[in-house]
Parts: C-alpha cells; sequence; structure tokens
C-alpha cells in the first residue's frame, strides 16, 4: 500500500494543504539534522552540567576539612583576629574580600590577592572562626567562589577548558537547545497519539524510542527552555547583544554606589599592610549588622581614598538575602544602601534565573532539579540517535534523513523561516548562521533531487 507520499497525483485540483502540513515537512528536517549534528554538543553540555550540578556537594565532600570547623565554639572571634590570622599564614598576600557564613560549622573564608596567581583567581585562607585556627588555603575561582574541583568543572562545562574559543561550543548548544525543544512539542503535538504524557505500550523499535523521546522531552521542555535562555546570558555573541536589551529594558543590575566624597581614608592603608585607621572591620561589620545586614555576608575593603567597606548579603537561596550597604572606614557610617526588594523587575528575574541555571536557588532541591533535566536531555539525545539508527536502509548504512526539497513543499512556511533565520542570525549569531546553512544545503538536495 502506497503511503501519502508515494501515491501518483490525480486529475482533480488538490485541495491547499493548511500550514501546518506544509511546516511539518521542514520542522522534522530540521529536528532531524539539529539532532545529528547539534546533539554531540548538547551531550557534552548536558554531561558536564551533571557533573557541575553534583559538584556542590562533592566539593562539600572533598574539601570538608577546609569548610567545616574541628568544633563548634561557643562565640566567634573578631573578624579582625580573623583576618589577622589569614594574612600572617599568607604574608605574600593583599586583602581582597572575607566571605563569612551563618553555618555555626563553617569556616571564614579570607580572600587574598596574591601575585603569583593568575588573573581571576585569589587564594582562599580558612579560618575557623572559634579560634582563629587556619585550616587551610586553596585557589578560588571568579564571584561565585568556587573552588578548584567546582572551578574545573564548571570550566568544562563552559568552555571544554579551552579557555575563549572553546566558549564557542556552549553558546552553539544553548542556542539550539530552544529551538530543537520548541519544535519537538511541535512535532509531539502535531501528531495524534493516544498518549502524550506517557509512553505508549506494546510499541517496538523506533516507535519505542520516539514514545519514550517525546515524553521525556515534554517533561523536561519548561526546565530546558530555562537553561538556553540563561545559558545565552553567559555566551561571547549573543550574550553581547541580550546585554544591549537588558539596558535598554533597564533589566541590568544596579551597583552599590561606595564612594564617601571623602580624600585621604587610610583604611585602604591598614589592609594593604600600612598605617592606622579610624575604624576596623569590626566596627564596619556592626555598622552593617545595624543596618540590617546579616546571615552569609561578603566584606571588601575600600579600593582607593574616598571609597568605602562593601558589605553585601550573598545568599542566593530562596528567598533570597542580597542587600547591601556601603560604610564609611572614618566613622562607620553607612553611606549608601543597595536593596534587592529595589531592584528593577527584570533584574530580579535575571538573578534568579542565573541561580536557577547554576543550581544555587534552592540549594539541594534545586541541584537535583539540574541533574534530572541534564539525565533527561542525555535520554533524549541517545534516544534521538537510536532512532536514527533504526532508520537504518541496510545493516552497513546510516539511518536515512527525512526528504529533502521541504522547501517546494511549503514557500510560504520556508520564506517565514528564512525571515526568521534573518532576525535570529543578528541576535543569535551562531544560530543564525548555521540554520541559513541548514537551509541553503536543505534547498541544494532538494533541487538536485528534482534533476
Amino acid at each position: 500500500m502506497l503511503s501519502e507520499t508515494e501515491r501518483p497525483p490525480t486529475s482533480a485540483t488538490p485541495a491547499p494543504a493548511s500550514a501546518w502540513a506544509g511546516l511539518r515537512p521542514l520542522l522534522l528536517r530540521l529536528h532531524f539534522y539539529a539532532g545529528v549534528l547539534i546533539a554531540p554538543f548538547l551531550l557534552v553540555a548536558a554531561v558536564s552540567g551533571l557533573l557541575y550540578a553534583g559538584s556542590y556537594q562533592i566539593e562539600r565532600f572533598v574539601y570538608s576539612d577546609q569548610l567545616t570547623v574541628s568544633q563548634v565554639g561557643t562565640a566567634a572571634l573578631p573578624l579582625s583576629r580573623q583576618i589577622a590570622a589569614a594574612t600572617a599564614a599568607h604574608p605574600e598576600g593583599k586583602l581582597a574580600l572575607v566571605r563569612t557564613s551563618d553555618d555555626p560549622e563553617a569556616t571564614t573564608q579570607v580572600l587574598l590577592n596574591v601575585p603569583a596567581l593568575e588573573e581571576g583567581r585569589k587564594l582562599a585562607v580558612f579560618v575557623d572562626p572559634y579560634t582563629a585556627e587556619v585550616r587551610g588555603a586553596l585557589k578560588s575561582y571568579g564571584s561565585s567562589g568556587a573552588l578548584p574541583f567546582r572551578a574545573w568543572l564548571s570550566e568544562l562545562h563552559a568552555n571544554l577548558q579551552l579557555g575563549e574559543p572553546g566558549r564557542i561550543y556552549s553558546e552553539l548548544a544553548a542556542s539550539w537547545l530552544w529551538v530543537v525543544v520548541l519544535g519537538g512539542l511541535a512535532l509531539w503535538f502535531g501528531r495524534r497519539r493516544k498518549r502524550y504524557v506517557r509512553p505508549e505500550g506494546g510499541l517496538t523499535g523506533r516507535r519505542r524510542s520516539l514514545s519514550w523521546h517525546g515524553v521525556i522531552g515534554l517533561w523536561a521542555a519548561v526546565g530546558l527552555l530555562g537553561l538556553s535562555a540563561t545559558g545565552l546570558t553567559w555566551s561571547t555573541y549573543a550574550g553581547e547583544h541580550i546585554e544591549q536589551l537588558r539596558t535598554s529594558l533597564s533589566w541590568t543590575t544596579p551597583a552599590l554606589a561606595t564612594a564617601t566624597g571623602g580624600g585621604d581614608h587610610s583604611a585602604h592603608e591598614e589592609h594593604s599592610g600600612s598605617g592606622g585607621t579610624p575604624v576596623g572591620v569590626d566596627q564596619v561589620m556592626a555598622a552593617a549588622a545595624a543596618a540590617g545586614i546579616d546571615g552569609p555576608v561578603e566584606i571588601v575593603p575600600p579600593k582607593g581614598p574616598g571609597k568605602a567597606y562593601a558589605v553585601k548579603e550573598i545568599d542566593k537561596q530562596w528567598p533570597v538575602r542580597l542587600d547591601q550597604v556601603a560604610v564609611d572606614p572614618t566613622d562607620a557610617t553607612v553611606s549608601s544602601e543597595l536593596r534587592f526588594a529595589d531592584y528593577p523587575l527584570g533584574a530580579k528575574l535575571t538573578r534568579f534565573g542565573i541561580d536557577l541555571h547554576m543550581g544555587v536557588a534552592f540549594g539541594l532541591a534545586n541541584e537535583l532539579a539540574l541533574i534530572a533535566l541534564a539525565a533527561g536531555l542525555i535520554a533524549m539525545t541517545l534516544l534521538g540517535y537510536r532512532m536514527w539508527w533504526h532508520r537504518r536502509p541496510g545493516p552497513r548504512a546510516f539511518g536515512r534523513p527525512y526528504p529533502a526539497g521541504a522547501w517546494r513543499q511549503s514557500p510560504r512556511a520556508a520564506a517565514a523561516l528564512a525571515l526568521a533565520a534573518i532576525a535570529v542570525g543578528w541576535f543569535l549569531p551562531l544560530l543564525g548562521i548555521s540554520l541559513a546553512a541548514f537551509l541553503a544545503v536543505d534547498l541544494l538536495l532538494g533541487l538536485r533531487r528534482t534533476k
């Protein structure tokens, strides 16, 4: 029995095809090629992302000697004594910032700028807040304070440990992920089937793989779309356009004003190793606490004359504690405040989305959700390749693609997709370039087939 695509044309004038009937073949071919050619990038991103999501718990285990105290004391020592212990143990460094915790078992992290370390790296010295015992020192990476193990996995996920050129891989994966997800959803709901939300029973071979592939994609769709959107904010080319868009919409994160208007503030000199100061870090912390700053806190010393201390809450778990105050080093008065409640809505959503992507917004629950999403993406990718394998015309051949020339079946859909490619090509350059290449190749193959 001939299929619909194999039946010869009749003399009667065919009824005009619906928009979906014309668009579906093109979506099938686009989804197929994206799955075959882009899936390796998605697979690497999913595997590395799964490992990164579990790195928080592994980090706590691997570095437990540095991150936790041997015995919880009755009261913490003044922060100035803890800083003094860290700088005495590592006199080659200059104070960059201090991170405290509200966990009674956690050590205080004193981060030092050390000339021997590469750019963007600091030496984290771990101090027992009850005894001022230095429990070790490790490299700290970036603003998140990742330690060596988690930092290595982070760079693997971001750039395959290849530096800036490697970021192209992650941008390509993030750029295509939302296209693959939305295209898959359209194809999944565009077919009549008994079940949408759970796999059908009694199926074998390619149909069984397709059922599982579609159901997993359905349940993971919202999370994967979120990962795609937030992942693009870190990208090289699309990230620049996203930043421009955020600026135009006033969605950028506001910055704490640390200028005090004064002149010679010697507090900076104290933490650089010379001179005295009217107030110390303990008075600064007391002033910040009086202004409502509590929980895990980061203290950044003045960065020069006329600058204030920046004291910031760093608790990103829900409900977040991200308020900040600037404290004048001459008299410990609060010179400016920045409350998270006053952030623009777009900045709050951006902050929350990024923290969800990084697995910190809801702690362990967030980490487990990311692991589940990554595992789902890995399963869908492998099932997609399995379906491709089932489409082989013979045991020594690769799977067949869907028929070329879908352009000719739906010129309107093709024209709309071409215009979309131009639009996304500006905003998401790697997606636009690869999509335009796909459409050009598909057109050429279709024309070749008709000759």
